[in-house]
C-alpha cells in the first residue's frame, strides 16, 4: 500500500494539504463508512457517544443512531476486542438513509468506536430482507453462521482510504484493509432486516473473529428491541 493511502497514517501529510480517512464499501444495504473526527474531551477519558443529527424523522420501531452507539461504547469493549488497556479515541452514531436505483429509502442507522488499534461500527438495515437469503450477495468469503439462536453470515469485506485535498483538487482513494462483518437477523424468526457489526484494524492486521464474536455476544442482546420474535 502506498504512502498516500497508509490507514494507519494518524496526521495529514502537511506539503500536500491532505487529509486521508478510511471508508468501508459492502455490507446489506451498506454505503460508506467514514471515521468520525470527533475526539475524546480529555485525553485521559474513554469518548462518549456525540449526539447523531439528521432531518429524517425515526420511523417507529427502529432504532436509533444514538441507540446503536450506546449499544457498542460499552466500558469493556476494549477488553472484549483484546487490547484491554486501550480507552475509545472517538464514538458517534449516525441516522442515514441508502436510496435504491427506484427511489426506494431503507434506513441505516449506526454507531461506531475508534481505538488505537481496532474501529468497531454497528449498523441496522430495515430493508425487509431475511438474513438467510443473503449470503450469496456477500461474496466467496461468506461463512452462513447461527450466532445467539439466528441465522448469521460472517464474511470479508474491504476498506477504502480516501485521500481528501484541503488545497483544492479531486479526492483520491487506494486500497484500504481487511475487515470481517456479522450480519445477524434482527428478529429470532429472521422476519427482515438485519444487524451487521464489522471491525478493522488500524494496523492492516486480520481482524481476529473470535474478538468479533465476543463482542457480538454481549453487545447484540442490549439492543433495544432484540428480543422481538
Amino acid at each position: 500500500m502506498g504512502d498516500d493511502f497508509a490507514v494507519s497514517e494518524k496526521r495529514p501529510n502537511a506539503a500536500a494539504q491532505a487529509i486521508t480517512a478510511v471508508v468501508l464499501i459492502g455490507g446489506i444495504g451498506a454505503a460508506l463508512w467514514g471515521l468520525d473526527p470527533r475526539e475524546t474531551q480529555a485525553a485521559d477519558e474513554p469518548a462518549t457517544c456525540s449526539p447523531a443529527s439528521t432531518a429524517e424523522a425515526r420511523p417507529s420501531g427502529n432504532v436509533s443512531g444514538d441507540q446503536l452507539c450506546t449499544a457498542l461504547n460499552r466500558p469493556d469493549l476494549a477488553t472484549l476486542l483484546g487490547t484491554p488497556t486501550e480507552k475509545a479515541k472517538t464514538a458517534g452514531g449516525s441516522d442515514s438513509y441508502f436510496t435504491s436505483g427506484d427511489g426506494t429509502k431503507t434506513a441505516t442507522p449506526s454507531g461506531e468506536v475508534t481505538f488505537e488499534t481496532y474501529t468497531v461500527k454497528l449498523s441496522a438495515t430495515y430493508d425487509g430482507l431475511a438474513v438467510a437469503e443473503e449470503g450469496e450477495y456477500l461474496g466467496r468469503t461468506a461463512e452462513p453462521r447461527t450466532v445467539l439462536g439466528r441465522p448469521a453470515v460472517l464474511y470479508t469485506t474491504q476498506t477504502i482510504a480516501l485521500r481528501f485535498n484541503l488545497g483544492g483538487g479531486d479526492s483520491e482513494s487506494g486500497p484500504g484493509v481487511p475487515a470481517r462483518s456479522l450480519v445477524i437477523a434482527q428478529t429470532a424468526r429472521d422476519r427482515g432486516g438485519s444487524f451487521e457489526l464489522t471491525v478493522f484494524r488500524e494496523d492492516g492486521m486480520p481482524p481476529d473473529d473470535e474478538a468479533l464474536l465476543r463482542v457480538a455476544e454481549q453487545v447484540l442482546p442490549t439492543i433495544p428491541g432484540w428480543n422481538k420474535a
